[in-house]
């Protein structure tokens, strides 16, 4: 098989690997999963994460949800049947990535969160506390040398437990940290045919311990997104839509809530890209959920938001 043909199979291998996990994950009984957080959801669905050129690139990145809410099932449920009120949180995440050559490059995230909790406390009384803190970091590297043009990547790292995880009224699943090192696996392919492109993202992540009676559940997170090059501004304006699923398996531990974590969630996101020059990029989209599930009574976003600046030294 010649070079060309090998790198055609390794991308199509990739994109067919991670169609597979959305199609076996959304076919999984609904009572294996729960509805936490759901704050994975930003890790996957922006392409400018997506080396094309070997130097160095950093981020800024600004991402807004708020749980509002109360869930159950597949549809929504009276706020008196769930202690939490609303959870509404900023998060603010400085990336670096620097592609050594065009094979091999790292990646770090450090995220900063801005979140209000609302919640009913052991006397029944409705309480409330904002937290501003570091959350996990996370550190990650790329394989990007299947062919010349960087198009399929292999992803791997860690979570770090960096992120505070006993601050007060929260529960363990709605803090900042988990307290555990998560494995980080994933991949991203990408294709362009003349004025239109089209990529496929996936990320896994494992906690490998329990912290204190606390191991988060599994949570999965793909992307497929679709972009019209065509458009020729002063400033080159990308619009993309983009099909999300974010899936997350119930927590364990005594220190956790089964019944209540997790979810299964597929998003629509409409967005744009503004390509200022050559270097600097600024993304937005807006996330709304199509498909819910839930375990238990929890608290879920109507709509997320997502925007960021990159810049390519």
């Amino acid at each position: 098989m010649k070079k060309d043909g090998k790198q055609r199979l390794i991308g199509k291998l990739i994109v067919y690997i991670l169609f597979i996990v959305v199609a076996l994950s959304i076919s999984v009984p609904s009572t294996v999963f729960a509805c936490a957080c759901g704050c994975g959801v930003f890790n996957v669905g922006t392409r400018w994460t997506m080396a094309t050129e070997p130097g160095l690139s950093m981020f800024m990145q600004y991402s807004y949800m708020n749980q509002n809410k109360n869930w159950h099932s597949q549809s929504s449920a009276s706020p008196d049947l769930n202690d939490d009120k609303e959870i509404r949180t900023s998060f603010y995440t400085l990336g670096i990535q620097y592609m050594v050559n065009r094979s091999w490059g790292i990646m770090a995230e450090i995220p900063y969160w801005d979140r209000y909790f609302k919640t009913t406390d052991d006397n029944g009384n409705i309480v409330s506390v904002d937290h501003k803190s570091l959350s996990d970091v996370r550190l990650m590297g790329m394989y990007t040398g299947f062919s010349p043009d960087m198009s399929t990547a292999l992803l791997f790292g860690l979570k770090l437990p960096t992120g505070p995880y006993h601050l007060s009224l929260m529960d363990r699943d709605t803090q900042p940290g988990t307290g555990t090192t998560d494995l980080l696996l994933g991949g991203y392919h990408m294709g362009q045919q003349r004025n239109w492109g089209w990529y496929i993202q996936g990320l896994w992540r494992h906690a490998m311990n329990y912290r204190d009676g606390y191991r988060p559940g599994d949570s999965y997170n793909i992307s497929l997104g679709v972009h019209y090059d065509g458009l020729e501004p002063k400033y080159r304006l990308v619009p993309l839509v983009q099909v999300i699923t974010s899936i997350r398996s119930h927590d364990s531990g005594v220190a956790s809530d089964p019944d209540n974590t997790g979810f299964q969630r597929l998003f629509i996101s409409p967005g744009i890209e503004l390509d200022i020059t050559q270097n600097w990029k600024i993304h937005g989209d807006f996330e709304f959920p199509v498909y819910t599930h839930v375990n238990g009574y929890q608290l879920v976003a109507p709509w997320l938001f997502n925007t960021s600046v990159s810049y390519h030294f």
